[in-house]
C-alpha cells in the first residue's frame, strides 16, 4: 500500500505517476504539438472540403439527375442513361459524381434502365455497384439482379438473388413479391416441395398479397406435382 505524506498530501504513488507524465510531456512537447497541429489541420481540411466541395458537388449532381429521372419516369431509358445534349444522363452523372448520394442512386436507375432495355449484363454491373440501405429500394435492386440472371437463363443464380431480396426487409410488398418469384423458379427446377413451402409462407404471412395473386392456385398446382412424384 502506498504511504501517504502527513497533512493529507497526494499519495506518493500518484505523485510519482504525475511527475512521470509531466516529464514525458516536457520531453516530447514538440512532438505532441505537431500531432495536435496535424489533427486540427485534418479536421479543418475536412470541414472545408465538405462545405466548399462535397456539398456543392452533391447539389450539382441532384440538379443534373432531376432531368434524367423525368426521362426514366416516362420510360425514355436511352435519354435517361445518356442525356439529351443539354442535361447529363445517369451514366455521365455516375462518372462525374459517383461518390455522391446522387451518383450512387444513379447506379440504381442505370441498372433498372438497362434491365428494361434487355441489356442484362450492364444491368447487373450497375446494380451490383449500387449501395443501399433503404428498406424498399435495396431489395428491389437485389431482386432486379435476379431478374437479369433469369433473363440470361442462369435461373439458379437468379433464385439466389430472389431469396436474398425477400430476406432483406420484411414488408408486405418486396418480401412476398420475391418469395413468389423464388417459388416459380423452384417449380421450374422441379423442386416442388420447396415451392410449396414458400407458397404456404406467402399465404400465412402475407394474406393480402396471397389473395390478390390467387396463391391457392399455385399451392394446388405444386401439391398435384408432389402427389404424382
Amino acid at each position: 500500500m502506498a504511504k501517504k505524506k502527513q497533512g493529507g498530501d497526494i499519495p506518493e504513488g500518484i505523485e510519482s505517476a504525475l511527475s512521470k507524465t509531466e516529464r514525458y510531456i516536457e520531453d516530447n512537447q514538440k512532438i505532441i504539438l505537431r500531432i495536435v497541429f496535424v489533427v486540427v489541420a485534418i479536421i479543418a481540411i475536412y470541414v472545408g472540403m465538405k462545405r466548399f466541395y462535397f456539398i456543392p458537388r452533391q447539389a450539382e449532381a441532384q440538379s443534373q439527375m432531376f432531368v434524367a429521372e423525368q426521362y426514366f419516369e416516362i420510360d425514355s431509358f436511352n435519354l435517361a442513361l445518356y442525356g439529351d445534349g443539354n442535361y447529363s444522363g445517369f451514366i455521365e452523372i455516375i462518372e462525374d459524381y459517383g461518390w455522391t448520394k446522387s451518383g450512387n442512386l444513379s447506379k440504381y436507375y442505370a441498372g433498372i434502365s438497362y434491365l428494361q432495355m434487355n441489356q442484362y449484363e450492364d444491368a447487373i454491373e450497375y446494380l451490383e455497384d449500387f449501395k443501399a440501405r433503404d428498406k424498399m429500394i435495396a431489395p428491389i435492386a437485389k431482386g432486379a439482379i435476379g431478374d437479369a440472371y433469369v433473363e440470361l437463363n442462369d435461373v439458379e443464380t437468379g433464385l439466389g438473388y430472389y431469396i436474398k431480396a425477400a430476406s432483406m426487409s420484411d414488408n408486405n410488398f418486396t418480401t412476398p413479391l420475391y418469395l413468389m418469384k423464388a417459388s416459380l423458379i423452384y417449380e421450374q427446377l422441379e423442386d416442388f416441395a420447396k415451392a410449396e413451402e414458400l407458397y404456404l409462407r406467402i399465404k400465412k404471412g402475407y394474406p393480402e398479397y396471397a389473395r390478390n395473386n390467387n396463391i391457392e392456385k399455385y399451392i394446388a398446382r405444386v401439391q398435384v406435382k408432389l402427389s404424382e412424384s
